[in-house]
């Protein structure tokens, strides 16, 4: 019986120390679960890319736009604005919104920041779903099918427009693309790039080398590495006419030589803008330029850059042979093929020294300036966050890590010491608030380039948002202005100032041609007018008190103060 008990109690001690084990590692291995799953949370906010190209600039080029902050930072302290200069005095300003207001409320902005990228994050895939949306729509691709080609991002097969979805590329949506540009070819690469052209290259290279599977299209082949599925895009049915987007680009003073100036030419009577526009679509050149019955193609050049028209009166007579301005102006037109001497882009092949920010509060034209700052320099930008939705559209550093260097610069919303000082340099963006409000109000509710209903406006979530992000918008630029090590203020994204900035060498007909395509895939078109003020006089007065707050600070640090037409008369 002893033996019995004994037996026992040995067993149950042993299954204590057992149990005692047990909790220890379950309680463990929660821990461990719990700070992955906080670190993965975090660390979403910066799975976008970082680096740049710029190399590091001597003291001699501070100076305008340009700040050092060894002189400017005050090593002690005060209650002044964010930039902490003694020089500086405070405006005017109520103590409800002075900036001892802001730096009092600085925790408050940090969370509504940290809001404001969670609901960043959950808004892209409404965004992302949308193209796909209007992609169904589009009916089955009859296009015929040309065979598989061999593609050179040095030299490429199909020189027209190009398309990127990383997501939902298929054939159908690559050849509405190119069938609304008035191409005559639509070629699928690597699963997820599409690209235009209305001449088809002699050689093709062997079927089973276009292997790739359209990202939105099961089933079928979007061509390989360096290997094109090339499609010829239906023809219209009788009757239909395919859309043609011709801009009206206004009156200029012909070149001296227009035989070389331009390298394409026609000669027809009775030439209308729709003749010289398909002449030149059909020749891939971007410009349709009329002179009388002379139709010339080409690209903005040196020569011709289309920064100086002239009153559209001295055109309006070029109908008539007779007319004494026939041979002096010319009317140009921008034609639906897009000017692809900007569109190729890669990342640095060598990791960057000089870490810089492209820095802005939200809705202040950020992603527009990417766009203009990779097709000017050729390299892609990196991002703080990860936006899948601009991945997805070409924004291929939205990828890399924000820290790996491989970027040109970093898009980012930050505004905290910390993350201020991470940068060597950085590029400010400071649009007129009430713009800026309104395009990220517009982005939350509509994604990057819809608009939000007039009920949303009409509906509290707009007062809400004014009173929250308005003191956000101040407290970014100060912050900035105070922490940042080199500086460039950018009220309107300037190119050659950016590219100087960045120490890059660009070639002016790179320039042009980034102008001609300014715009892009990622800015708003136009501005949606309004039948009523979104403003009321409250809001407006708390703004306006910002807007002074800022532009004091500007002055305070030798930059130019914001400009008059940001506070409303």
């Amino acid at each position: 019986m002893a033996k019995a008990f004994f037996r026992l109690q040995k067993f149950l001690r042993r299954t204590q120390f057992l149990l005692f084990f047990l909790t220890a590692v379950y309680l463990m291995a929660g821990s461990l679960l719990l700070l992955q799953r906080t670190h993965l949370v975090i660390q979403q906010g910066s799975r976008g890319t970082a680096a740049n190209q710029a190399l590091p600039v001597p003291n001699g080029m501070v100076g305008v736009g340009i700040v050092d902050p060894r002189m400017l930072q005050n090593p002690r302290p005060t209650p002044r604005l964010l930039v902490g200069m003694d020089a500086l005095q405070e405006p005017a300003l109520d103590q409800q919104h002075s900036p001892r207001w802001l730096v009092s409320h600085n925790s408050e902005l940090r969370q509504l920041r940290r809001r404001w990228f969670r609901r960043f994050i959950s808004d892209q895939e409404p965004m992302q779903t949308a193209g796909f949306k209007a992609m169904k729509n589009t009916a089955e691709h009859k296009g015929t099918y040309m065979g598989c080609f061999s593609d050179d991002s040095r030299e490429r097969t199909l020189k027209g427009a190009v398309f990127y979805d990383l997501r939902k590329m298929s054939v159908s949506h690559c050849q509405e693309a190119c069938a609304e540009r008035a191409y005559t070819y639509a070629g699928l690469a690597y699963g997820a790039e599409c690209y235009c052209g209305n001449k088809l290259p002699a050689a093709a290279s062997k079927p089973e080398e276009c292997n790739s599977e359209c990202k939105g299209e099961k089933g079928s082949v979007c061509g390989g590495v360096n290997r094109l599925s090339i499609y010829r895009v239906e023809e219209p049915r009788a009757g239909a006419r395919r859309r043609r987007n011709v801009i009206y680009r206004g009156c200029f003073r012909a070149p001296e030589n227009l035989t070389d100036t331009f390298p394409a030419s026609l000669i027809q009577p009775n030439l209308t803008v729709e003749m010289c526009s398909e002449f030149c679509s059909k020749k891939e050149f971007p410009l349709a330029v009329i002179r009388g019955q002379e139709c010339y193609c080409g690209y903005p050049t040196g020569h011709f850059s289309l920064h100086d028209s002239v009153d559209g009166l001295l055109c309006s007579g070029m109908r008539n042979a007779s007319s004494a301005f026939e041979g002096k102006y010319c009317l140009v037109y921008q034609t639906p093929v897009q000017d692809t001497r900007c569109t190729d882009r890669k990342f640095l092949t060598t990791k960057s020294k000089v870490f810089v920010a492209l820095s802005s509060f939200p809705g202040a034209g950020n992603t527009w300036a990417r766009h203009l700052i990779e097709h000017a320099t050729g390299y892609y930008t990196g991002s703080y966050y990860f936006d899948g939705a601009l991945y997805n559209k070409g924004f291929k550093g939205e990828k890399d890590h924000w820290r790996s260097r491989r970027t040109i610069c970093v898009k980012t919303h930050e505004s905290g010491k910390m993350e201020i000082e991470m940068f060597d340099s950085a590029i400010l963006l400071i649009r007129n608030p009430y713009k800026s409000l309104m395009a990220e109000f517009n982005r939350k509710y509509a994604g990057h380039l819809g608009y939000a209903t007039d009920r949303t406006w009409k509906s509290k979530e707009w007062p809400d948002f004014v009173n929250s992000y308005a003191s956000w918008w101040a407290s970014h630029v100060l912050d900035w202005l105070k922490y940042g090590k080199r500086l460039l203020v950018n009220l309107i994204p300037k190119l050659k100032e950016i590219v100087e900035f960045l120490n890059m060498t660009v070639t002016e007909d790179r320039l042009l041609c980034v102008e001609n395509n300014r715009d892009g895939n990622f800015k708003r078109s136009g501005a949606k007018q309004k039948d009523f003020e979104p403003f009321t006089q409250e809001m407006k007065d708390l703004i306006n008190r910002y807007i002074l707050t800022v532009d004091e600070a500007l002055r305070g640090r030798n930059f130019t103060g914001l400009p008059r037409e940001y506070v409303p008369r």
